[in-house]
């Protein structure tokens, strides 16, 4: 192999490096949704602030994330809506190709888990066959979320289904195909005899299609 191949071989292996951590996959995960600063992205993600401004910075010297400053603080976004792309193809690939992986995803999603494709999704709001459920925290729903959906957190909806309309099955989402939280409000919504599942994918996704969204802004 010739130093120039081998120099751009080695520049992709260190953007696919800065992604092999649990930390900085979770890190992602929250910047994807909206732009945080390290203080408040340690808190979302139960990390010391020391650290996840030491995995901020791996993350930011493989141009995945990118920062700006804002009056004393800084704030940190993802780079490009492709981070997020990439992020949770990686998870997909992995649950496809390793049982390992597959056996941790069921776990995190139930062994029956049958999420509804954004296509099918799209069409079931027109007809109005589905109500969909956002259940991040109300800052990631403000900041972008699917044009029509109800913002409930998960940690949240068995004091609220009142707010959930009867008559059509719920459609759950929170930060992507692999996010506990979407499991979480599924088997509360079962819990209570009401018909759910989850969405295949997120507003990372969703929106990448060119599906319609909405924010608070």
């Amino acid at each position: 192999m010739s130093a120039v191949m081998y120099a751009l071989q080695e520049e992709f292996a260190r953007v696919a490096k800065a992604l092999a951590a649990p930390s900085r996959l979770v890190l992602l995960d929250l910047l994807a949704q909206r732009e945080h600063g390290v203080e408040e992205l340690a808190a979302a993600a139960g990390m010391r602030v020391s650290n996840t401004s030491a995995q901020l910075k791996v993350l930011a010297a493989s141009g995945l994330v990118t920062s700006r400053r804002s009056g004393t603080s800084v704030r940190y976004r993802v780079a490009d809506h492709r981070v997020s792309l990439l992020a949770e193809q990686l998870k997909r690939v992995a649950v496809e190709v390793s049982p390992a992986a597959a056996r941790a995803a069921r776990a995190v999603l139930g062994p029956d888990a049958r999420p509804v494709g954004r296509a099918e999704l799209r069409d079931r709001l027109a007809d109005g066959t589905a109500v969909v459920v956002d259940v991040r925290p109300a800052a990631e729903y403000a900041a972008g979320h699917i044009a029509g959906a109800l913002s409930i957190p998960a940690d949240e909806l068995a004091e609220r289904l009142a707010e959930v309309p009867d008559g059509a099955e719920v459609v759950a989402y929170c930060r992507g195909r692999y996010c506990v939280l979407s499991a979480d409000a599924v088997a509360v919504l079962h819990a209570h005899g009401r018909p759910a599942r989850m969405l295949d994918g997120g507003i990372a996704e969703w929106t990448a299609d060119g599906l319609p969204t909405a924010s608070a802004a």
